[in-house]
């Protein structure tokens, strides 16, 4: 399995702390998520309906006309290349590499890229994966480049796949609206912003006919039906969201200017991490899990695939050749501990 953020199991037992005395800023999750209502009995005892308008609250809140509720967005990556003959499949060196992984399980070959993709990888790719905003450089696409990009890899049958798990907080930056065309595909998730990763809910939003197909791989009762309870309610609660919209920024910027002080300045970040560029990465790293805070470390090491150029608009040529750190946002009560340890490096 590729290594996660949030795998504290392993932490516990290197650095010989107990689980519940971590602080784990790893995964990129609100760590004030969504309230849990009571979940009546009935939701426990019967089989998950299909017509609990589930489906309509997600299409309301991503603005897209279908959608297809999996186990978390990591269910649907790993159905797409099951729905395609073998290809040459294009996405940035440093992405998050369950995509990869996905793909060449299926036979599908990699070839990576530098931060865009530019003319010669679209006309030479099948499928282009990207994640907007990226995980985690933070690059962000505009949707006029993301539909042209679509516009030339549908032309010979190809497809856009755009992984959209941290985009909730600025939606009017998604392509959802514009997943019903054929051969794009969105990716969303309920774990990130509203902090529900334990209810593993996700969507994969398409084309109809495509959905149908993935369907049919996925099976029956894919979300437990408490879980979907869970979703719908989130989904539909306008006013936690706005609130959300409002805080996670200025924690995100709180973050950052922590991070500056003590010479970490954020080489990108989004409302729910700052992506930070570091030689002294793995040295952080071990000093704070020292102490019980767990980061996200990314170490250099080169991705899957073969590397062609692309073009670099964010001038992040390389950049997965560099070590670096993504710190998730800490909880209110924890911010004087983060400080204490980066203080004492």
């Amino acid at each position: 399995m590729l290594e996660h953020g949030g795998n504290l199991a392993l932490a516990s037992i290197q650095y010989r702390i107990p689980l519940e005395q971590w602080l784990d800023l790893s995964t990129g999750i609100n760590p004030n998520g969504y309230p849990i209502a009571e979940i009546p009995a009935s939701v426990w005892q019967r089989l998950p309906l299909d017509n609990d308008g589930l489906i309509e609250a997600a299409c309301a809140y991503y603005g897209c006309q279908f959608a297809l509720a999996t186990a978390g967005s990591q269910a649907a990556l790993q159905i797409l290349p099951q729905l395609r003959n073998a290809s040459k499949v294009a996405m940035p060196a440093l992405m998050y590499q369950e995509h990869a992984k996905a793909w060449q399980h299926h036979g599908h070959q990699i070839t990576t890229f530098d931060a865009y993709p530019d003319e010669n990888i679209i006309k030479n790719s099948n499928v282009v994966l990207l994640c907007n905003p990226n995980n985690p450089t933070a690059t962000q696409f505009a949707i006029a480049d993301l539909l042209n990009w679509h516009a030339q890899l549908a032309a010979h049958g190809g497809w856009l796949v755009v992984d959209e798990a941290f985009m909730d907080v600025t939606p009017a930056l998604s392509i959802a609206q514009h997943a019903h065309l054929d051969g794009l595909f969105v990716l969303r998730s309920l774990g990130k912003f509203f902090g529900l990763a334990g209810a593993r809910v996700g969507f994969l939003l398409g084309a109809e006919k495509a959905l149908v197909r993935a369907q049919e791989q996925i099976g029956p009762w894919s979300i437990s039906g408490p879980s979907r309870f869970i979703a719908k309610q989130a989904l539909t609660d306008r006013t936690w969201q706005q609130n959300t919209r409002l805080h996670l920024p200025a924690c995100s910027q709180r973050l950052a200017r922590l991070l500056t002080q003590y010479g970490l300045t954020p080489y990108s970040g989004t409302a729910l991490f700052q992506f930070t560029l570091t030689n002294q990465a793995v040295a952080w790293q071990q000093h704070l899990a020292k102490q019980g805070i767990w980061v996200r470390l990314f170490s250099g090491n080169s991705k899957p695939g073969n590397s062609e150029s692309g073009n670099s608009k964010s001038g992040t040529l390389g950049l997965a050749r560099h070590s670096a750190l993504r710190f998730g946002l800490p909880p209110e009560n924890a911010w004087e501990r983060l400080e204490t340890a980066l203080k004492n490096f």
